[in-house]
C-alpha cells in the first residue's frame, strides 16, 4: 500500500534531472502535497505564494508565457475551485501550465466538507482544452507528470491522498488513456477514475467470486476522451456501472452518460459516487462507504 500523493515530489524532481525547465508553485501547503521534496532540492525553482489562490494560478500563467512548465500543486478544491477564474483565463490564453490536485474527493476527510473536492473534475472538464489526468497507483505518478509535460496546453493531475494498491505491473502495465485492466467477459463493465483504484478492484474480484464475468477499465485520461476505445471495451456488455471519488454529475459518469447517450448505446448505466449532495466531515474510507463509493456498492449495483 502506498500513498500516491507521496510520489509527487519525486515526479517533481525526476523532471528537473531530465532538463525539463519545471517550476513548482505552492500555497502554504507544501508539507501536505510533498513539494517540500521539491523545495529543498531548487529553491530558486520553488515558489511560496501564500494562501492567494487566485494569484497563484495567473502567477503560474505567467511563468508559462515566459517559458517555465509551471506545475502549481494545491489541494483539489482549492487548485480547481478556488482559481476557477484564473484558471479558465489560463485555459483561454491555452497557457503551458500544469495542475496537481492532491486531496481529491472525500480524500481530506476529517478537514471538513469545505475541503472536499466532489466538483473538480466537472469544473475542468468544461473547460476547452485542458487534459485530465487520473493516474492509480503510486508507481504510475512520474509517468503521469512526464506525460503531462509533454503536452503543449493546460493539464490537470488528480493524485489520490490515501495509501492504496500498486498494481502488478509485469501483469497490468500503466494505462495512459482507457483500458481493461481485468478482461474476464461481458456480463457487465466497470469504469474507474484513478483515485478509486482500489474500490473498484475489490468490487470487481467480489463479482468475479460470486460467478460474473467482465471488464474493469480504467479511464486515465478523462479528457480528451478516447470514445473510439470506449465503445470497443463496452461492445457487447449490458451494465455499466461507473465509480468515482466525485460527484456523479459531469464527472466520469457524466462523461460516459453523454457518450452512450450520443451514440445510441443501449446499455444500462449506474453511477456510483456522490449522489448530487454535499458530505461531512469524518475518516475518509468511512465517508466513502456512506456515500456509496466502495466495493459493496458496485457488488450490490451489478449482482
Amino acid at each position: 500500500m502506498k500513498a500516491p500523493r507521496d510520489e509527487i515530489g519525486n515526479a517533481l524532481l525526476a523532471l528537473k534531472e531530465k532538463g525539463y525547465p519545471v517550476v513548482v508553485i505552492d500555497s502554504d501547503l507544501a508539507s501536505s502535497t510533498r513539494t517540500d521534496q521539491f523545495q529543498q532540492a531548487w529553491p530558486e525553482a520553488f515558489f511560496e505564494m501564500g494562501i492567494a489562490e487566485g494569484s497563484a494560478m495567473s502567477f503560474a500563467t505567467g511563468q508559462a508565457l515566459e517559458g517555465a512548465i509551471p506545475f502549481y500543486v494545491n489541494f483539489a478544491m482549492f487548485v480547481t475551485g478556488t482559481a476557477w477564474t484564473q484558471l479558465r483565463q489560463a485555459c483561454y490564453a491555452r497557457a503551458n501550465i500544469k495542475l496537481v490536485g492532491s486531496h481529491p474527493g472525500m480524500d481530506d476527510g476529517p478537514d471538513g466538507a469545505s475541503h472536499h473536492a466532489l466538483e473538480d473534475l466537472a469544473l475542468t472538464r468544461v473547460l476547452p482544452g485542458i487534459t485530465i489526468l487520473t493516474p492509480a497507483d503510486a508507481e504510475e505518478i512520474d509517468a503521469a507528470f512526464e506525460q503531462a509535460v509533454n503536452i503543449d496546453g493546460p493539464v490537470y493531475i488528480r493524485v489520490a491522498r490515501e495509501p492504496m494498491p500498486v498494481r502488478d505491473k509485469s501483469r497490468v502495465p500503466r494505462v495512459s488513456d482507457i483500458a481493461a485492466v481485468e478482461d474476464s467477459g461481458s456480463d457487465f463493465a466497470i469504469l474507474y477514475e484513478g483515485t478509486v483504484l482500489e474500490q473498484a478492484t475489490n468490487g470487481y474480484q467480489q463479482l468475479l467470486a460470486a460467478g460474473k464475468t467482465g471488464k474493469l477499465i480504467h479511464v486515465a485520461t478523462l479528457k480528451p476522451f478516447n470514445r473510439r476505445v470506449f465503445l470497443e471495451l463496452i461492445d457487447g456488455c449490458p451494465r455499466i456501472v461507473t465509480i468515482e471519488n466525485h460527484s456523479i454529475n459531469s464527472g466520469l459518469g457524466g462523461q460516459v452518460a453523454e457518450v452512450l447517450a450520443e451514440e445510441g448505446q443501449g446499455v444500462r448505466l449506474t453511477r456510483l459516487g456522490t449522489q448530487d449532495t454535499f458530505t461531512e466531515s469524518g475518516n475518509s474510507r468511512q465517508l466513502k462507504e456512506k456515500y456509496g463509493i466502495s466495493a459493496a456498492a458496485l457488488y450490490n449495483a451489478l449482482r
